[in-house]
């Protein structure tokens, strides 16, 4: 199977700005195994570089010639860039389905009719203007960008702007003392629920802030992202969370993304299916599993400008799966 790339560069709509910075662009990079595509997001957070995607992809072995065997030619990746893995995982799926001649959903037994609803992303800014966007978005499901000295506010305004369901997102931005005053405040506006309260590495905090909201009998749902990267992760996670957020370009790809979900589901855990900010080649190879979520936000195509594939078809909140072979992309 030939490995080849292709860089791109990703035009926001609008600045996509979250707790820890802010892009009008992203720089992307395509990966292909033969007609197979995949694509890697460079996320600066996760100190991705399209430059360090592209080194990584040139150290990658020959991964032979069998797409079936998947496990073999997934094992032949180096260790580096998570979205470099990924995208060469997305790849291999899409050219396994293309040689069946079956799209994905088909192959992991999956119904494309029962999808979740996709939220749409408001990122942060301040409370006026994320309130104007969020009315001006028609969506009727919004994620909040929060993070900032004026959290509450940010809520308080988009309440009243729309009547949208609203599920938030720290992205990280929170202490613990900060996330403990912010949360029951929080609580009595009707959230679905929060994502990410905490920081990355603070796994003992999400048990502590579980213990504590309970002392205060706050019941509101937590989810964690950033924290839970692979399925081990989601394990060490058990009994203080409520949700895990799966994304490809987090776990490596479609292989583990799917361990996640089942292991999220042994622990009693919900969970919702995310993206970064990616185009249709990498937001549709991860909605093929959407059937399997209980929530999704997959809203990646509908943040940028120049998307290169044609893949989910949107109609307001609702996503429907392309039913071409693999992961059933075509080039715009």
């Amino acid at each position: 199977m030939k490995l080849h790339w292709e860089p791109i560069t990703l035009d926001l709509k609008t600045t996509f700005r979250v707790a820890h910075g802010a892009s009008d662009q992203r720089y992307n990079v395509l990966v292909y195994l033969d007609d197979g595509v995949g694509e890697a997001a460079a996320v600066p957070y996760y100190d991705e570089t399209q430059e360090g995607i592209i080194a990584y992809l040139k150290s990658v072995p020959d991964l032979g010639d069998d797409p079936f065997d998947m496990e073999a030619v997934l094992s032949k990746r180096p260790a580096g860039s998570r979205a470099a893995r990924s995208a060469i995982d997305e790849a291999l799926h899409d050219l396994w389905g293309k040689k069946l001649g079956q799209p994905l959903y088909k192959l992991f037994g999956l119904n494309p009719n029962h999808l979740p609803l996709t939220s749409f992303t408001i990122g942060l800014a301040e409370p006026e203007v994320m309130a104007e966007q969020a009315k001006a978005s028609g969506h009727p499901i919004l994620k909040i960008k929060l993070g900032s000295d004026q959290d509450e506010e940010i809520v308080a305004a988009i309440c009243k702007a729309t009547a949208a369901r609203l599920r938030v997102d720290a992205n990280a931005g929170w202490s613990r003392e900060r996330a403990l005053q912010i949360i029951p405040r929080l609580a009595d506006y009707g959230l679905e629920f929060i994502e990410q309260p905490l920081a990355v590495q603070d796994v003992e905090g999400f048990f502590w802030l579980k213990e504590k909201l309970r002392a205060q009998n706050v019941d509101i749902p937590i989810f964690a992202d950033e924290t839970a990267k692979t399925s081990h992760d989601v394990v060490k996670l058990a009994g203080a969370i409520d949700g895990v957020v799966v994304k490809t370009m987090k776990s490596e790809g479609i292989r583990e993304a799917l361990r996640m979900i089942h292991t999220a589901r042994a622990h009693d855990m919900q969970i919702m299916l995310s993206c970064m900010v990616e185009s249709s080649v990498g937001v549709t190879a991860a909605a093929h599993l959407a059937p399997l979520c209980d929530y999704a936000d997959l809203d990646g195509p509908l943040l940028i400008k120049n998307d290169p594939y044609h893949g989910l078809k949107y109609d307001g909140a609702k996503f429907t799966l392309p039913d071409g072979s693999g992961l059933g992309l075509t080039r715009r």
